[in-house]
């Protein structure tokens, strides 16, 4: 053994780094010499030992089959926070000229909750609506010098230009007589109104020319009025075919009925119209002729050219800046009317009527939570988030309402998890709907029931082994389907059917009933089975402790009985 031990000690001089070490002292060294010889026998001894001897020193825990109810649960901690919270905030500065609400009030969404002074905002509205009027009036111009249009409705008595041909601003294009016929105004001395109705006949006498012209009464005055000598008159217009040899060069007086006119009037001849061209450039699309009918804003030609065309481009750039600007101008003066953006409490009011803001990161005014639930994150490691999913039930309690328990439902499970120390969690969100006691902040503990049973046969989560066998007393009543499989004396295996579990137990489908007793061995450290942390006496009972069909890890780690290890 010494000679053992001094060669050791050679190899591990000659493979030691080239640096100094304290040097131990003498006594120090004979000691860990001796430990290591007592260890040395103490394992030969050991595995001197029989089978039989491990038994004999194995001490097993028995308990009875009982009824319980298990939960297998995940369980963590967070903070809770309303469903939703708004800061409301302002871009614009002002005075607050009105407040509607109270801190403590419930809102509604979209409810006014602030008005600030407007006036300069007002003004800008206004200067830019002035602006897009303006401009749509140009752009309209500017269509309508590329494609002219009728201003009456009549009949074309000429047409000036031809397509092809090119013109330029105020160039005549054609002449639109409305009708042919003549009218006048004549006035009645002596004469009221009511004397006159529309249909009457009346004589009409044209200076300068033998005979009388028929014509219609078409108009009367509703009251009378003074002519330029002060003297009271009623004015009546008549219509006349035009016989086609008078103009607007002549007057004329008339009889209707029992009355005379006063004086003579002018003659005035149907209404008359000469489209002209606003713009330069070559006439298309003309397609009138002389003697054709034509309607007010009909469309007469196409005047093309680089010319027009800018001016329509131009004109439509401008139309769009001043409708932006003046879009922009709305919104801006919505800003000064300060809605609510969710429905919910007041938390905080920080402005009040009379108060002056200012925009910006400054313009805080108030503080909404929305409270009709509450919701907290916990924190879930990476082994367990695939047993959370949505709709599960979560047990809470809060240090701050105590002996009350408070139940909410997984609504998110992220994918997005954090890693710290080589550790991955993800959040998953818990949402309470009752939450009376509760408020935002509260620090509350939270248990996710994965699998639950009530009033269920269980049995201590050490007592399985692995391949689901269970070890019992003898004078058990399931002992009668023990399995063929050498057990320590007084006890038998047999088989069960288990199911859900949590840190202690673990539930008994079948091969167990009430006044069984199950044994296994306690692995606790401070047990008088173990040695340095190992298992010396008996080893994992039918081969050993394992993982319990359909439950959680078992509390008992390895048990002890035969099969050793």
């Amino acid at each position: 053994m010494e000679e053992a031990l001094q060669t050791r000690e050679a190899e591990q001089k000659e493979n030691a780094p080239r640096f100094r070490l304290k040097k131990p002292k003498k006594k120090t060294v004979a000691l860990l010499l001796a430990a290591v010889l007592v260890l040395c026998a103490g394992g030969m001894a050991l595995r001197s030992m029989g089978g039989q001897q491990a038994e004999a020193a194995a001490v097993y825990q028995e308990a009875s089959v009982e009824t319980r109810d298990i939960t297998n649960s995940l369980s963590s901690s967070g903070t809770l926070q309303p469903a939703d919270s708004y800061t409301v905030t302002t871009l614009v500065s002002g005075e607050v000229l009105s407040d509607t609400f109270e801190e403590g009030d419930l809102v509604e969404e979209g409810q006014l909750l602030y008005t600030l002074d407007s006036s300069d905002a007002a003004t800008s509205q206004t200067q830019a609506q002035n602006s897009v009027a303006q401009a749509e009036k140009s752009y309209a111009q500017a269509l309508e010098a590329k494609y002219p249009t009728a201003d009456l409705s009549g009949t074309i008595s000429e047409v000036y230009v031809k397509n092809g041909e090119s013109v330029s601003s105020g160039t005549e294009l054609l002449r639109i007589v409305g009708d042919d016929d003549l009218y006048f105004n004549f006035l009645f001395t002596y004469a009221d109104n009511s004397d006159f109705y529309i249909g009457q006949s009346a004589t009409i006498y044209i200076n300068g020319m033998a005979g009388t012209l028929s014509g219609t009464v078409t108009e009367v005055s509703s009251g009378t009025t003074a002519s330029d000598n002060g003297k009271q008159v009623t004015t009546v217009r008549v219509k006349a075919a035009n016989p086609g040899l008078i103009t607007s060069s002549y007057t004329a007086s008339a009889a209707i009925g029992n009355y005379i006119s006063y004086g003579t009037v002018p003659v005035e001849m149907g209404e008359v119209s000469v489209v002209t061209a606003t713009t330069s450039g070559k006439v298309t699309d003309l397609d009138w002729l002389a003697g054709d009918s034509i309607s007010s804003g009909d469309r007469i030609c196409t005047i093309t050219g680089t010319s027009v065309d800018d001016q329509i481009d131009n004109a439509q750039i401008s139309l769009n800046n001043a409708q932006t600007t003046l879009q922009n101008a709305q919104d801006n003066l919505e800003d000064y009317q300060i809605t609510a953006p969710i429905s919910g409490t007041v938390i905080t009011k920080t402005a009040k009527a009379g108060d002056k803001i200012e925009g910006g990161s400054s313009g805080t005014l108030c503080t909404i939570y929305d409270l009709s639930y509450l919701e907290m994150t916990m924190n879930i490691d990476e082994l367990d988030i695939s047993s959370v999913a949505v709709g599960q039930t979560v047990n809470i309690t809060a240090d701050a309402v105590e002996g009350q328990t408070y139940t909410g439902t997984v609504t998110k499970v992220s994918v997005a998890g954090t890693t710290s120390g080589g550790i991955t969690t993800y959040p998953v969100t818990v949402r309470i709907d009752e939450t009376d006691g509760l408020l935002p902040g509260m620090n509350v503990d939270a248990e996710i029931i994965l699998e639950q049973a009530s009033g269920v046969m269980a049995i201590p989560n050490g007592a399985v082994n692995r391949g689901s066998t269970v070890l019992i007393t003898a004078d058990s009543p399931s002992a009668v389907n023990a399995l063929d499989q050498e057990a320590p004396e007084g006890y038998v295996y047999v088989s069960v059917e288990t199911g859900v579990s949590d840190d202690s137990y673990i539930q008994v489908l079948s091969g167990l009933q009430e006044g069984d007793v199950v044994a296994y061995l306690q692995t606790s450290s401070g047990s008088s089975g173990t040695m340095m942390g190992v298992t010396m006496a008996g080893g994992m009972p039918g081969g050993g402790g394992g993982m319990p069909s359909g439950g959680g890890m078992p509390g008992g780690g390895m048990g002890g009985g035969p099969g050793g290890f």
